[in-house]
């Protein structure tokens, strides 16, 4: 009984700090990220949920943020990262050469 009750907490534990995180929803859209430009605060951790929405893949990378992930068309992927620094860090679609940036300050 005791591990139960344990569990559970630990799981509400876990969606609370899930349910603070930023979340940014971007987009790709005929091979754009829309919004080019996204924003967050500094010193907080980021939940960043790409959604591609073309019917081919497309290559989200990011230097900075070192992240490098497939998204195949009409699919969508998590990120998260962070707490990062006030900034500007770069991102790009490595097949079809659209770029972006998250601003954070």
């Amino acid at each position: 009984m005791f591990r139960i009750l344990t569990f559970i907490i630990l799981c509400c534990v876990s969606l609370l700090a899930t349910a603070q995180d930023f979340e940014i929803r971007l987009s790709i859209e005929q091979n754009k990220f829309v919004p080019s430009e996204i924003k967050a605060p500094a010193g907080q951790k980021i939940k960043l949920l790409v959604l591609n929405k073309d019917d081919t893949p497309e290559e989200f990378e990011s230097v900075p943020l070192n992240l490098e992930k497939i998204i195949n068309g009409g699919s969508r992927e998590i990120f998260f990262i962070g707490p990062l620094t006030a900034g500007n860090y770069s991102f790009f679609g490595e097949f079809s050469g659209t770029q972006g940036m998250l601003v954070v300050e």
